[in-house]
């Protein structure tokens, strides 16, 4: 007979009674080393405690962007309340910079928000599951408010749901994610982390505390992008991993497209940045592509990019999603393509 010390614990009861002598493994107990570091143990037990659990969050991978979601969403960038968004920056006047258009599980926003602790962030993704087609979510990096499933009985949403909402829940940060159980994680992650997380020791009294710079929001950014943000307000905007849309009846559905294009141009300012990222080479041409024809973009290289300063965000584009963990795990290959938005030429 073998035995493996890491056999399941019913084989080993299997063995009583056969003369097979146990070792004396059950017994042993794991000592902590000094009393510091069983402080520290049990901070880092504390903190994973609150954190949530994906598995909590069961969740189809895509939605389907076209449809009739019932959704809140504000008729205007000016009614957003920016001061119940971001209780940190009340009384600024700042408006979302960065935009993560297919945030996911948002580890782009958890990423970058740290690095850029004054600068206010959103994004967006989809799930095809039918009940969060009745129940949209969108996901930013910046204070959002999560917004109710359902307008009431005759009340528009623009002017009912996005109120209702964002005085339900004004402390909760916005994000671009259509998927309701994935915009649920996303918040109670923000949530967490602005509960567990202490200011760094040199921080200054002026400096926002952690987290307080990302959010999340239930909305669909294909339809309503230009209802959160205001004309050239943003300096970058984020599309990592998105949905390939491998047949071609469905290309209409990639969120590269000319028609969208135009509005990513409408938010960003010139000089702003789109960051595009994915595992998909034919998915990657057709968005450089797209990106190449249309006059108001014009690529920038990696290593431009890296000169000017933005290594960590590309550092955080490439390996911050889980997506982009997972291409890892899976030794593939992604692509990246950067775009500059530039001025319209007059002539």
């Amino acid at each position: 007979m073998s035995f493996s010390p890491t056999c399941p614990s019913r084989s080993l009861i299997g063995l009583v009674g056969t003369g097979f002598i146990l070792p004396d493994m059950a017994k042993r107990k794991r000592q902590p080393s000094s009393a510091p570091a069983v402080g520290r143990s049990a901070l880092a037990a504390e903190h994973s405690a609150l954190l949530p659990q994906k598995r909590h969050y069961r969740q189809r991978a895509h939605a389907n962007p076209f449809s009739d979601h019932a959704l809140a969403y504000p008729p205007a960038p000016a009614a957003l309340d920016c001061a119940a968004l971001y209780p940190a920056s009340a009384g600024t006047g700042r408006t979302p910079e960065f935009a993560d258009i297919g945030c996911g599980f948002g580890g782009l926003l958890i990423a970058l928000a740290p690095l850029f602790p004054d600068t206010l962030m959103l994004g967006e993704s989809a799930s095809s599951n039918a009940a969060a087609n009745r129940r949209t979510a969108l996901s930013i990096v910046t204070s959002w408010p999560r917004a109710v499933a359902e307008p009431p009985k005759g009340v528009p949403p623009a002017a009912s749901c996005f109120n209702e909402s964002r005085n339900a829940h004004p402390d909760t940060p916005p994000g671009m994610e259509i998927r309701v159980q994935v915009s649920q994680y996303v918040q109670d992650r923000i949530a967490a982390l602005r509960a567990t997380t202490p200011a760094p020791p040199d921080a200054s009294p002026d400096t926002p505390a952690p987290y307080q710079n990302v959010a999340i929001v239930r909305a669909n950014a294909m339809k309503f992008l230009p209802n959160y943000f205001p004309k050239a307000s943003l300096s970058a905007l984020f599309f990592l991993f998105p949905d390939p849309h491998f047949k071609a009846r469905k290309h209409k559905a990639r969120i590269i497209t000319p028609t969208l294009l135009a509005e990513y141009a409408y938010v960003l300012r010139a000089g702003g940045i789109v960051y595009t990222i994915t595992d998909v080479r034919d998915l990657h041409e057709w968005m450089a592509a797209h990106l190449e024809a249309f006059p108001l973009f014009e690529p920038v290289s990696e290593e431009q990019l890296r000169a000017e300063g933005k290594g960590p965000i590309l550092d955080a584009v490439y390996s911050s999603t889980e997506e982009g963990k997972k291409v890892e795990r899976n030794k593939g290959d992604k692509w990246l393509a950067c775009f500059r938005r530039i001025e319209a030429s007059r002539d």
